[in-house]
């Protein structure tokens, strides 16, 4: 210890001596040049030091980083400038804070760039370094906080000049641009022009010879904010989830009033070239009819056609009638179908009391949803991955993301795609537009259509031979969605002439008997129905598996659609693995996954997951918000999801978590040190303008270190800067309305299950020659059999989404992809989401300087122009977008 005072003393270090409490010896009391407390002790030192009173920080420097950071990119910093252009939409603020926060984390500058492309013009302050503090609360708040305008200057090509004198006099040498599709072809011409704008400004005497040498070729990635979702060569754009969302809280509120009423009305939303927000808000809603400019009526006397449809619905019993239409509607001579247009048709052909409400900009306000800032974090990352990864060579891409995957797409060509989008119309080239949309896009409108309407003379009408009585059931603990695949699947079967039987308290009530037909209207407001209509409980068949038996072969079940989590998914696997002793097992089966939990194999996205996710983003923004106001505090929330930490880490990115604790990862004392070493760091650097935090902690991250457990450890090693609470969000999961991406991928995933149905059962009914068949001695002969007998294995399946196909798996394929000990699948694929929470909550990054010590690995797929049109000129699938289980 003396030799240690006389180094300090040579070194000119101020340092005092006092008694250790915890030794015989004295102690050293010092302070680093950051400011962190330095002790130096004879012995060993314990889990941590509580504050000491001996030595007062200097609070206004920042403590030194825990970890050691190496440098993002050799070479020079580069120099990134951010702006959103064109309509502004929800997500562009996540998206901005994103490539602020990887910008510092990949040791770049950013800077932002106010009021748009009006801004870039403008230069002066309109231009300004961003800190990492700038984008603080960005996540929580709709619209774009960093503007946007209309620019006549940067059309003509003086005012583009001026833009570029001002980026390269602020240094910038990457440009990311978020907007739409003209705001993206603007800033490709922009970077097409960079040269020659370089070479006039040298030559006029503007910027020096250095300068121009310097700033020879500009970056630029583009990212796509559109409410309308129209960019063709991309399955979702930046703020159409929550525009969506707006819509369907919007409509939802209505027919409240239409249904008091016995009222009709005609809602208009946005969408001049493009029909996905009216069609999933018609499929989320539950609309009668449907106007879209992709694929107009085939009747030139639409009016009639609509008037008939509603007319049946209305006879039917329904006091309701609701039409959805999109902006840019048209019918198939190109004349425009408005809104007071079909109001009137309706008042005056059916004397309905019909009222118009036209939604407007409602749809572009609001918090983004949890969709929305997920896909705006992800994409900012990957714009600033693009940026380092790029050559002047490289081609302007535009962050994009197809088959459920973030794609680097060439600028160029996705927008001349979606350009043809609008012309295919225009030519009355109505299916050419359809396959430039998704395929999905095209499923969801065939199905929307087969189920919107009671249709007791349909065309769909199956002959009586091909009539199906098909059970619905529900198993396992409640999600959203699960009613509106239940009543999707209904209507279907309705339509098509099949019985639909509602098995109501799951599996025990399936052994009761509690089994009733459902008809149109029982199921007619279950599309934004939360919970389970039916009952659910988590229930095994295999106790009493003869009694199973003896209820489908008592109400003649041929089908069976079981809707549920993992609890359902080992139920269908029990009925799969006993076929050879119970007959009335071969029947063709189809698990829909809905769990909260997400933890079902055969599928990407069970129903109900986003619906919790968006009410633990709603309460983490809530939460947050209490722990601002009282600047210091840290909030530990407790989130469900079993042992899968999928809840966890998109709510985490979504809702601007300092940190989440999975079971993937587990947690330990190490990473404790470390979560709070950061915690004390930032709340001595903001000290008198503290920001509130919050940690999510999924329910089963370790068995030791409880959600409460943690919260005292934080709140014991605070050292006074802050204070730590717990909240437990508990069953708040599990309830409320369905989102409306719940409820589009419940329609989908039912009406794809009846089709499988239907088809798995009509191969079962075939009646092969026996006398080409050798039977063992005990065995039935086949004529003995139900009339659907279906004993392969491929009729036992789990319908999944898979990228953004869907898909039936069989179930016993999938039991070697599963750990039933701990009732997840053995492969996620959102692991890579992970990392992005720390890096973006600064854990590890040197906020000042620049820098990180975490590694990050892009997960963003390059496309090449050939790929595009191979995947919309030829309508292949691409081997690099193909997913595995």
């Amino acid at each position: 210890m003396e030799q240690m005072q006389e180094t300090l003393k040579a070194a000119q270090v101020e340092f005092t001596v006092h008694p250790d409490p915890t030794s015989d010896s004295n102690r050293i009391a010092t302070h680093d040049p950051l400011g962190n407390d330095v002790f130096f002790m004879t012995h060993n030192n314990s889990f941590s030091v509580p504050p000491s009173p001996e030595v007062v920080a200097d609070l206004n420097s920042e403590p030194m980083p825990a970890f050691k950071l190496e440098p993002a990119t050799a070479g020079p910093k580069k120099n990134i400038g951010i702006l959103t252009s064109g309509g502004d939409a929800q997500g562009m603020n996540p998206c901005v804070r994103a490539v602020v926060r990887m910008a510092i984390a990949r040791n770049c500058n950013p800077y932002l760039i106010y009021e748009g492309y009006q801004g870039l013009v403008d230069g002066g302050d309109k231009i300004k370094a961003a800190k990492w503090s700038d984008v603080s609360g960005f996540l929580t708040l709709g619209g774009t906080l960093i503007g946007t305008a209309r620019c006549m200057a940067f059309r003509e090509l003086e005012g583009r000049r001026t833009g570029v004198l001002n980026l390269i006099k602020n240094g910038i040498d990457a440009l990311v641009v978020i907007g739409g599709d003209g705001s993206l072809t603007g800033a490709d011409k922009l970077r097409a022009e960079w040269p020659s704008h370089v070479e006039a400004l040298e030559k006029d005497g503007r910027i020096s010879k250095e300068s121009a040498d310097k700033y020879r070729t500009l970056m630029i990635v583009g990212m796509v904010g559109s409410i309308d979702n129209d960019l063709a060569s991309t399955d979702m754009t930046i703020g159409a989830s929550s525009a969506l969302t707006r819509i369907c809280e919007s409509v939802d509120a209505i027919l409240s009033t239409a249904l008091s009423h016995q009222r009709a009305f005609v809602v208009e939303v946005m969408g001049r070239h493009c029909g996905w927000l009216a069609l999933n808000a018609a499929i989320s809603t539950g609309a009668d009819y449907l106007f879209i400019p992709e694929a107009p009526p085939k009747n030139d006397d639409w009016e009639t056609a609509m008037c008939n449809t509603l007319k049946a619905s209305r006879d039917a019993g329904k006091r309701t009638s609701l039409v959805i239409v999109a902006e840019g509607a048209i019918d198939r001579n190109l004349n425009p179908i408005k809104a007071e247009y079909v109001k009137d048709v309706l008042a005056q052909r059916l004397g309905y009391d019909t009222r118009v409400t036209i939604l407007g900009h409602v749809q572009r306000g609001g918090a983004p949803v949890h969709f929305d800032r997920f896909l705006g974090t992800m994409q900012g990352a990957e714009a600033v991955e693009a940026i380092l990864r790029a050559t002047p060579e490289t081609p302007s891409p535009v962050i994009g993301m197809l088959e459920n995957k973030i794609t680097t797409q060439p600028l160029k060509e996705a927008i001349q795609l979606t350009g043809e989008v609008a012309a295919s119309i225009g030519r009355k080239d109505f299916a050419r537009a359809m396959e430039l949309r998704s395929n999905a896009f095209g499923q969801q409108l065939k199905s929307y259509k087969e189920i919107s309407n009671y249709n007791p003379d349909s065309k769909m009408k199956l002959p009586e031979s091909k009539r199906l009585r098909i059970a619905i059931i529900h198993a396992g603990a409640p999600a959203g969605g699960m009613n509106t695949a239940t009543r999707s699947a209904v209507r279907l079967c309705i339509n098509r002439g099949h019985t639909p039987l509602g098995v109501y308290n799951g599996f025990p009530g399936l052994m009761r008997g509690e089994i009733h037909e459902l008809d149109w209207l029982s199921v007619d407001t279950w599309t934004i129905a939360g919970g389970s209509k039916l009952g659910t409980n988590r229930d095994q068949p295999e106790p009493q598996l003869g009694a199973v038996a003896y209820q489908l072969q008592k109400h003649n079940i041929q089908a069976l659609m079981v809707i549920g989590g993992f609890e359902a998914y080992t139920a269908v696997l029990s009925l799969t693995r006993n076929r050879n002793q119970y007959p009335a097992f071969n029947i063709p089966m189809v698990l829909i996954p809905a769990t909260v939990s997400n933890n079902v194999p055969g599928t990407e996205f069970s129903l109900g997951s986003d619906t919790a996710s968006n009410v633990i983003v709603l309460a983490t923004d809530m939460i947050k918000q209490s722990a601002s106001s009282s600047r210091r505090r840290v909030f530990v929330i407790e989130v469900q999801g079993g042992n899968s930490g999928f809840l966890t880490v998109m709510a985490g990115i979504s809702g601007g978590s300092t940190t989440v604790y999975t079971p993937e990862e587990g947690v330990d004392l190490t990473r404790l040190q470390r979560d709070i070493a950061h915690l004390r760091r930032r709340y001595i650097k903001e000290l008198g303008q503290s920001e509130g935090r919050v940690t999510l902690c999924n329910e089963r991250a370790s068995k030791i270190y409880s959600t409460d457990m943690i919260a005292k450890i934080y709140d014991a090693e605070s050292g006074g800067f802050y204070g730590a609470r717990t909240s437990v969000l508990g069953h708040l999961q599990q309830g409320g309305t369905p989102s409306p991406m719940d409820r589009c991928r419940a329609n989908t995933m039912a009406v794809d299950s009846i089709n499988w149905l239907q088809e798995k059962c009509w191969l079962g009914m075939e009646v092969p020659n026996e006398d080409d068949i050798r039977l063992p001695a005990d065995q039935l002969k086949r004529k003995y059999f139900p009339s659907v007998f279906s004993a392969g294995p491929e009729t036992a399946a789990v319908i999944g989404v898979i990228g953004s196909e869907v898909r039936f798996t069989p179930i016993l394929d999938l039991v070697k992809h599963t750990n039933f000990d701990r009732r997840i699948p053995k492969h996620v694929w959102w692991g890579h989401a992970r990392q992005l929470i720390d890096i973006l909550a600064g854990v590890g990054v040197d906020i000042e300087n620049g820098g990180s010590s975490i590694d990050y690995k892009t997960c963003a797929i390059d496309l090449t122009a050939d790929d595009l049109m191979r995947l919309y000129g030829q309508h292949r699938r691409l081997s690099k977008l193909e997913n595995k289980l």
